[in-house]
């Protein structure tokens, strides 16, 4: 499970990381269920970030995969050709998404927009490090 506290420590780690890289982004940290828990927006961050950071989250999440690796399943003639147009228009097929896994089970999921598709990798991967360290398993009990 991912509680307010823990997603709090996740999106914090990613602005931390986006500020090393001179990024600005928004963070975001959904439950199992694709429900936002956590968020944060850092200051002049572009104005598409909130909703994307959200539904990179909520597509990491829907579909069980980071969303980078969801782009060349979507091109035309692919397996997954469309999946970008479904789901009310909320799956997001570029980089910032990953799910989190907590045995073999997805229990939640981080997304970052804002930067380059690479930064906000760089600062997603930041956020599910927070997730995987021994500390936060042990708070979830």
């Amino acid at each position: 499970m991912i509680d307010l506290a823990l997603a709090g420590h996740m999106t914090q780690a990613s602005l931390d990381r986006a500020t090393s890289l001179g990024a600005l982004v928004s963070a975001a940290v959904v439950d199992a269920g694709g429900h936002l828990v956590h968020f944060q927006r850092m200051d002049r961050a572009e104005i598409a970030g909130p909703t994307l950071a959200v539904d990179k989250a909520f597509t990491a999440v829907a579909h069980r995969i980071e969303t980078a690796r969801l782009g060349p399943l979507t091109t035309p003639g692919a397996s997954l050709w469309g999946l970008q147009a479904n789901g009310g228009g909320r799956y997001v097929v570029f980089a910032g998404g990953l799910p989190c896994w907590q045995d073999g089970v997805v229990v939640g999921g981080v997304g970052v927009s804002g930067g380059t598709a690479e930064e906000d990798a760089a600062c997603a991967r930041a956020a599910l490090s927070v997730f995987q360290s021994p500390a936060a398993h042990d708070s979830r009990g």
